[in-house]
C-alpha cells in the first residue's frame, strides 16, 4: 500500500475500512480490497469455505453469479478491546450464471478491525436457500 493509501486509510472509521472494502470487491478489484485487510486475514464464506486474499470470494462468486453486488443497508459497529466488530447487513442484487436477474437476497458479513486493518471476515447470505427454490427443492 502507498504511504498516500496508508494515510487515507489511517483517518477512516472501522465502518468507513469495511465499507471502502467491501466497495473494491464489488467491482470487482481484489487487490484494491486487499489493502483494507491485515496480513493473515482469513475469510470464511458462504459453506464454511476460507480464503486468505478477496480473490477467493472474487473467484467463488464468478462460478456462482454473472455479476453480484451488495446494496448495504447498515453497518453495526460494536466497539471491544483493541478491536471493533462491524456487521455490514443488507441484499444482494445480480444475475445468477443463467441470466435470472435477482435481488433482496439477505446477506450480513461481519469484520473483526484492529489498528485500522481488517483481520477477520465471516459473510452469510441465502444464495444457497434461493439456488433450492430455483430447482423446486423445498428442504
Amino acid at each position: 500500500m502507498s504511504v498516500a493509501a496508508r494515510a487515507e486509510t489511517a483517518h477512516l472509521s472501522d465502518a468507513a475500512i469495511v465499507e471502502a472494502y467491501l466497495t473494491a470487491s464489488m467491482i470487482p478489484d481484489p487487490d484494491a480490497a486487499a489493502a483494507y485487510m491485515a496480513p493473515g486475514t482469513v475469510i470464511t464464506f458462504t459453506g464454511g469455505r476460507e480464503f486468505d486474499h478477496p480473490r477467493g470470494p472474487t473467484g467463488f462468486n464468478a462460478k456462482r453469479y454473472r455479476w453480484v453486488k451488495k446494496k448495504m443497508d447498515r453497518f453495526d459497529v460494536c466497539p471491544g478491546d483493541g478491536e471493533t466488530v462491524v456487521y455490514s447487513v443488507g441484499t444482494l442484487y445480480g444475475e445468477w450464471k443463467d441470466g435470472t436477474p435477482f435481488e433482496g437476497n439477505r446477506y450480513v458479513d461481519r469484520f473483526v478491525v484492529r489498528n485500522g486493518k481488517i483481520t477477520k471476515m465471516d459473510v452469510w447470505n441465502d444464495s444457497a436457500e434461493r439456488i433450492l427454490v430455483q430447482r423446486g427443492i423445498d428442504a
